[in-house]
């Protein structure tokens, strides 16, 4: 699965790219770090308990090894797993759409590629090739499994690592998102209609039906293939069914937050943004300041020192902490922030550059200027995170 989707925006703040997100680092192949989460760990116990319960039956002999031996499985069944994210992130290199992390977790793994594919068919290709890559690995433990005898610790390996490659590829290429196959829906429809939202639309329900689909379905057809499973068999089933269900529908509903995210990102502009401004001196009491900016329809206040240049800003959380009758006491550098580095942004910023801004300097309030250094109006975080859940909820994005 490759996640070229974003999150819900939240309150920017700094994101190396190195940033852990409580991972561990096991390498940087092709220089892209690699995570495994702490949930991968939970999985790996699970297949080991699942695995090695059903050797006994295949090889009676092996004892208490045969956990060793289901754990080896676990680990080079997530090696597969990393060999599709690889091919993802390669074809997103190709392409020059920028890789931060692959992580593996929980049921598999993520490439987190940056940018969205330009064209229908490179979106198409980057969704592909991972499912493809599975296939063909799935192959290569068949040719390796004709090699040997099937009821040994090789045999085993093989075809265990063969089925789960093709299961891998099966279930990806499931023509909703957030699964690659999804991703290939939503390329063919944006090629037939030239519109990207509608392929993404399309492949979000697709998503969401599919998702439905597993939570009744998976415990079902995991009974019908065997009639005499334990009922602590069947409990399992019914809650990866439930947790496999629950992670597609909320990448798909991620999916379509995100496509409307991407749609009015570039008509973002910090002019149509800002605040108007009036400049105060620092001695001037916050009920003043209040009223000079009501009489002036002004949504933002900038402190200045003597020469009118600007210093800092008054910040709205820290004026709705002071009581009204209080204000004509406090002066407006008591609720102001200093102009620190970062702090000051040009009135020409818009789209991803605005997030960018804000990400490398995290605050409530930024001092807008024009190009010859004036103030323009004050950026309130507030405004742009208003915009933006608008846009989340449909409300400012089209959705055609």
């Amino acid at each position: 699965m490759n996640d070229t989707e974003g999150r819900a925006p939240e309150r920017p703040k700094p994101e190396p790219d190195d940033q852990p997100r409580g991972g561990i680092l096991m390498g940087r192949p092709f220089g892209v770090p690699v995570y495994v989460t702490p949930s991968w760990f939970l999985v790996a116990a699970l297949i080991t308990w699942i695995f090695g319960s059903r050797l006994a039956d295949v090889l009676p002999d092996l004892g208490a090894a045969r956990y060793l031996l289901a754990f080896s499985f676990a680990v080079a069944f997530y090696g597969s797993v990393l060999v599709h994210e690889l091919a993802h992130t390669l074809v997103g290199l190709r392409y020059k759409l920028g890789v931060r992390r692959i992580q593996l977790q929980f049921l598999g793994g993520v490439s987190e590629i940056e940018k969205e594919a330009d064209r229908p068919w490179r979106e198409f290709w980057l969704a592909f090739v991972g499912p493809l890559l599975s296939l063909v690995l799935g192959g290569a433990f068949w040719l390796g499994l004709r090699a040997v005898e099937p009821a040994t610790v090789p045999g085993v390996l093989l075809a265990g690592l063969m089925v789960s490659n093709l299961v891998v590829a099966a279930f990806n290429l499931l023509p909703g998102l957030p699964l690659d196959g999804g991703r290939m829906l939503r390329a063919v429809v944006w090629a037939c209609t030239g519109k990207p939202m509608k392929g993404t639309l399309a492949a979000v329900w697709v998503g969401r039906a599919l998702a439905v689909a597993v939570v009744l379905g998976l415990p079902v057809f995991s009974s019908s293939q065997d009639v005499e499973r334990s009922a602590t068999e069947a409990m399992v089933d019914g809650v990866l069914a439930a947790i496999l269900g629950f992670i597609i529908w909320q990448g798909a509903g991620n999916s379509l937050r995100n496509a409307r995210l991407k749609e009015v990102l570039p008509r973002l502009r910090i002019r149509e943004l800002a605040r108007r401004s009036i400049d105060v001196p620092a001695d001037t009491p916050l009920g003043e300041a209040m009223r000079r900016a009501r009489e002036a329809h002004a949504g933002a206040i900038v402190v200045v020192d003597g020469r009118g240049e600007p210093t800092a800003v008054v910040k709205e959380s820290a004026v709705s902490a002071v009581p009204e009758h209080r204000r004509p006491w406090v002066a407006v550098t008591a609720v102001s922030r200093d102009l620190e580095p970062g702090l000051t942004v040009p009135v020409d910023l818009a789209g991803e550059q605005i997030l960018d801004v804000l990400r490398r300097a995290p605050a409530t309030e930024y001092l807008v200027v024009r190009p010859d250094g004036s103030v323009y109006g004050v950026l309130s975080l507030s405004d742009l995170e208003r915009r933006l859940t608008a846009a989340l909820l449909g409300r400012a994005a089209g959705a055609d």
